[in-house]
């Protein structure tokens, strides 16, 4: 029935805290939250690319300004969101980053770097955020993980590894935190069409990835922010724990088969 709850995608006037709108997939996560009705604070390392966001959609943004990989900087941002919004409702994280090279050639740093990007930024969003919404008793937090860390993940190891983490730990918190009426869940991508991946893939081979992909190309960012949404939303008010792949069908091939 039009307006029933049960069909109601609406966040409004909840506030959602999503860290890595730079461009890509965080950017499209704040449209699309912000479309829903959402206020969104938008945090990131540049300071300049936070404000883009925040400017884009009005005065339903707030920018600000920090490194995620330090517990102190999302405690202040977070302070600061709650200020201006009020405590948050949905936490997002969308930071990583890939270093391509044999695994047994990275060296320490890049080996750290990953970990730090795709994996520490996401447990202390998840310690600071997770505190507040759990003395609240009630809240979402959403995670992009990424399908590389579901099948192997040649050339890019330690982010597979990161990723591969991340769910564990998507899986750890719900459990958790499920009795103070915390959700925790994560969104895996496949290949994702965003403005570094644009840059960096010529045409061929975007045409190559998307022959691969069963319904016959890579995903946008706004694909992978509805998913967000909906996991955010209280259309998922019974998942927690999950991870839900948003592959185009990539994933469920058997890989010794032909397409249809």
């Amino acid at each position: 029935m039009p307006g029933s709850p049960l069909i109601d995608f609406a966040l409004t006037d909840r506030h959602v805290f999503v860290v890595g709108v730079g461009s890509g997939i965080g950017r499209a996560c704040v449209r699309a939250f912000a479309a829903a009705g959402a206020n969104v604070s938008c945090f990131d390392i540049d300071g300049e690319a936070a404000t883009v966001s925040a400017d884009a959609i009005g005065t339903r943004g707030r920018a600000f300004t920090g490194d995620a990989r330090r517990l102190d900087d999302v405690r202040v941002a977070l302070d600061a969101a709650d200020a201006e919004f009020g405590p948050p409702d949905v936490a997002v994280d969308v930071v990583g980053e890939t270093r391509w090279g044999r695994t047994i050639e990275l060296d320490d740093d890049a080996w750290d770097q990953s970990f730090d990007l795709a994996l520490r930024q996401f447990f202390n969003l998840a310690r600071v955020a997770g505190r507040v919404m759990s003395d609240r008793r009630r809240g979402s937090i959403v995670a992009i993980a990424s399908v590389s860390g579901l099948r192997s993940a040649p050339l890019h190891g330690a982010y597979g590894a990161a990723k591969a983490g991340m769910m564990s730990l998507v899986r750890t918190l719900a459990m958790e935190l499920g009795a103070n009426g915390v959700r925790v869940n994560a969104v895996a991508p496949g290949a994702v069409l965003t403005p570094r991946v644009e840059a960096m893939m010529s045409e061929d081979r975007r045409a190559a990835s998307a022959a691969n992909i069963t319904l016959g190309r890579l995903a946008t960012p706004d694909d992978i922010a509805r998913a967000v949404v909906f996991l955010a939303s209280d259309l998922a008010s019974y998942i927690t724990g999950q991870t839900l792949v948003v592959d185009g069908g990539a994933t469920a091939q058997f890989p010794l088969s032909l397409r249809a």
